[in-house]
């Protein structure tokens, strides 16, 4: 980019919460350490209360510093998507950029951008976590083919989300960019200060699944895996962290089935950016033992900390965690994840995946972000 820019991103930040908040402030953060004037339009209603599975949509922690953030979108409102369309349309920004994850927004999104684009002006770049969404719902695909015929190029955080943009879209360029470090977490702790802070005892090794749970994070393939004999005398313990987005009744079935409840910690609340941290550094090793994926965050906050991680073969999650190296790629079924967990521990293999990790990640750059949206962007916004 030769000139500074106008860009404005249209999504999740403060005073929502998780991780699509937390990629749109880090990116545009990085946007205006390079010069340019960027800000955001986030939702004054994200999903309605009925739609929401979570406790709540608001963070607890403060806003973000020296990030300008503009409460203004309500994703079920037509006529605010119009006013919001009409007032971004006069501010004619040069860079118009969307994180879209879910077709519910895509109405939402579809039309502001359509109306921002009679300016004759912004371009409309929109990053895309699933074109596919992996819950699937009647109208899935007419939704998220409005929105691809709103935008003027696609970025994708994985070859798998690339391959299925190919049914929405043969024109518009599509970039491949994987996500980057979630690097805005603090710098790492001791495992024992970090044990302590969460009144971990000292004297067991852990295995921790993170983030919000929902069925296609295969959390129950992992509560079956940690019923295996072999795992019950290596003093391991599973810390579950994360809210449920689903039905907890399944999971607590396992545990109980299973006499699990000494081998398992259930932290379910949000766990908030500030206690990232505490998690991560506490943990021997990260499991994501989804029976879905196209990338995953947890990953990205994982490498920041350098930690080791036990990913499932699907989707393009594989793509991130070279195998024997920062981890190990197993099926989605609990006596492969049992078997790498017990190969893990029993071949003393953490010092050695740490290592490789910190080297691994320096691939996954901001900077590489920044590069890939102005690649679909065509450059169409210089003059």
């Amino acid at each position: 980019m030769t000139k500074p820019l106008k860009i404005v991103l249209i999504g999740s930040a403060h005073p929502l919460r998780g991780g699509l908040a937390t990629f749109n402030e880090r990116l545009i953060r990085e946007y205006r350490k390079n010069g340019h004037q960027a800000f955001i339009y986030t939702f004054s209603l994200q999903y309605p209360s009925v739609l929401f599975p979570g406790k709540t949509q608001r963070s607890s922690e403060p806003a973000p510093a020296n990030l300008p953030v503009y409460v203004k979108v309500n994703s079920i409102n037509p006529l605010n998507w119009i006013r919001v369309g009409l007032e971004l349309k006069r501010q004619k920004p040069d860079l118009v950029l969307v994180k879209y994850w879910i077709p519910f927004m895509a109405p939402c999104f579809g039309t502001i951008c359509r109306i921002i684009k009679k300016n004759h002006h912004s371009v409309v770049v929109t990053i895309i976590d699933n074109i596919i969404p992996h819950e699937k719902r009647p109208g899935d695909r007419l939704l998220s083919r409005f929105w691809a015929r709103s935008v003027d190029g696609f970025v994708a955080m994985s070859h798998a989300v690339i391959k299925d943009l190919e049914t929405f879209n043969t024109s518009k360029p599509a970039v491949y960019c994987p996500h980057p470090l979630y690097d805005n977490f603090g710098d790492a702790t001791t495992k024992e200060k970090a044990r302590q802070k969460l009144h971990l005892d000292p004297g067991f090794k852990y295995v921790l699944f993170f983030g919000f749970i929902r069925d296609y994070k295969g959390l129950d393939l992992l509560l079956n895996a940690f019923s295996d004999p072999e795992l019950k005398v290596l003093n391991v313990k599973l810390l579950v962290a994360g809210e449920f987005y689903c039905d907890p009744k399944p999971y607590m079935e396992i545990i109980a089935k299973h006499h699990l409840e000494e081998q398992v910690i259930m932290s379910n609340d949000f766990i908030p950016d500030s206690q990232v941290v505490h998690y991560f550094c506490a943990a021997d090793l990260v499991v994501q033992p989804y029976k879905t994926a196209t990338q995953s965050g947890v990953t990205q906050i994982a490498y920041h900390f350098n930690k080791p991680m036990i990913i499932t073969n699907v989707g393009g999650l594989a793509e991130f965690v070279p195998d024997g190296k920062v981890g190990y790629v197993v099926e989605p079924n609990p006596t492969a994840i049992a078997s790498a967990i017990h190969r893990f521990y029993s071949e003393n293999r953490e010092q050695e995946f740490s290592q490789q990790a910190a080297i691994e990640k320096q691939k996954y750059s901001w900077e590489n972000m920044v590069k890939a949206i102005e690649k679909a962007a065509q450059n169409r916004y210089e003059p």
